[in-house]
């Protein structure tokens, strides 16, 4: 069934590519085609702000004479500005330099199809919207102290790519996406929450709702603690925070040329050495049910399930086309997804197995200290507590960090349920466990709430 004709279909988004192609003089011509429509709705001080959707479409034309390219977009798909962009493409593509690093066009490829459309997300109306916000603003109204502001975004799309040499991709998809912070209106707490799925009917904004809600309440009147190394547990958006950050640089260029916390010393890379706690395994896979991502990167490599850390020893980089046929390797394609094997025991499990430690909801305003180890800086926000004898006792003042995922996930005591994150500064599809790690390394108190 076709939701909404502003969505083009397999055989429509081909036909465009085909047309591009079909006009072009260049030496080579790659064309993405990108066709969506986004409904949301904002709140803040306990009423709606905005609310409206967006239908649009993107046309990219990249054109090639040898090592020369370059790209040109639109949002008009008509034949008269297709043949205009291709033009351009192919007149900007002849000033540019060289590139040194051009890599022919790969011919057609098989993929896997991967079902990320759901009907549920699709067809959400403003009204449904309406009502999910409605949720978290009557809660607070109710509350009378606390204030509510939130971001609620359903997304449904398609995107294609094809090229001059008969590779074609498509893949649809939806997503909603609600993140809410509560806080109390004496200016002392506040709490967090979010959801995120492909389905809209598997997105629970109530739980949310409830969740930020309570969190504010508990967070009320921080104490401040000194700071230093102590036992935390984090919460999955906490853990994403830092975890995913492993992706950016597992680059295996970056690697092979001294650049990477993957490094070896004397030389080469520590891919077959183990880097982590043996209970750590990290995956990307555009078929996992959690994750359902696109199975093919820009270029039109297939992406299937690939393991970079199992049981703690990194088993593979993520390696270029141009890199790996430097190198003689096997191309990786650039991964969309990335999730972090966990164990069953929820956060309220692991809090009552904590004699004495930190819970932390999530992490925010992260910097790069240092990139040989991935040591990054930050500060917790919207709910850090106390754990004293398996019950949350206080809440407290936020805290700055200094800490690696490296060095984190080498002092892990235990694995919590996995969950798809909203709202990761990286993008893509993540998810990741709570966990429960020792020495974590808090330096100083922050006076932001």
């Amino acid at each position: 069934m076709q939701t909404n004709s502003a969505i083009l279909t397999r055989e429509q988004a081909q036909a465009i590519v085909e047309k591009a192609i079909k006009m072009s003089k260049a030496d080579a011509i790659d064309v993405q085609v990108n066709t969506y429509t986004a409904g949301n709705i904002r709140f803040a001080d306990n009423q709606v702000s905005t609310a409206g959707s967006t239908t649009d479409a993107q046309l990219g034309i990249q054109s090639a004479f040898g090592p020369k390219h370059a790209v040109v977009t639109t949002n008009d798909l008509s034949d008269a500005s297709i043949e205009r962009a291709v033009r351009e493409s192919e007149r900007l593509a002849r000033l540019a330099p060289d590139d040194p690093e051009s890599m022919p066009q790969l011919g057609a490829q098989t993929y896997t199809p991967v079902n990320a459309f759901f009907e549920s997300t699709a067809n959400l109306s403003a009204d449904d919207r309406a009502k999910a916000a409605l949720g978290a603003l009557e809660l607070a109204r109710k509350a009378g102290d606390l204030k509510a502001a939130g971001y609620l975004v359903t997304t449904a799309g398609a995107l294609a790519i094809g090229n001059s040499t008969g590779m074609f991709a498509y893949h649809r998809a939806t997503n909603a996406n609600y993140t809410l912070t509560v806080r109390t209106t004496d200016g002392t707490g506040s709490g967090w929450a979010a959801g995120d799925h492909a389905d809209w009917a598997q997105l629970d904004a109530r739980r949310v709702a409830e969740t930020a809600v309570e969190k504010a309440r508990l967070s009320r009147n921080p104490v401040a603690i000194e700071p230093g190394r102590y036992t935390v547990i984090l919460e999955p958006q906490a853990v994403g925070d830092l975890v995913q950050l492993i992706g950016n640089y597992a680059d295996a260029r970056s690697a092979d040329e001294g650049r990477s916390p993957f490094v070896k010393q004397g030389g080469g890379n520590k891919v077959g050495e183990k880097i982590m706690d043996e209970r750590v395994t990290i995956f990307s896979d555009p078929a996992d049910p959690q994750l359902l991502g696109r199975p093919w990167d820009f270029e039109g490599m297939p992406l299937g399930r690939q393991v970079w850390i199992e049981n703690g020893v990194l088993k593979q980089l993520i390696y270029s086309r141009f890199w790996a046929k430097k190198q003689s390797k096997t191309p990786t394609g650039g991964p969309s997804s990335f999730k972090m094997v966990g164990g069953t025991q929820s956060v309220e499990d692991l809090i009552k197995g904590t004699t004495r430690g930190i819970l932390v909801t999530r992490l925010w305003y992260l910097r790069e200290v240092d990139p040989r180890t991935i040591l990054y800086t930050g500060l917790t926000r919207d709910g850090t507590f106390l754990i004293e004898n398996g019950k949350i006792t206080k809440s407290l003042r936020n805290f700055r960090f200094n800490e690696s995922p490296l060095f984190m996930l080498n002092n892990l005591e235990a694995l919590g349920k996995p969950e798809r994150l909203a709202g990761t500064e990286q993008g893509g599809d993540v998810v990741m466990p709570s966990i429960k790690a020792r020495d974590f390394n808090f330096t100083s108190l922050s006076e932001a709430v």
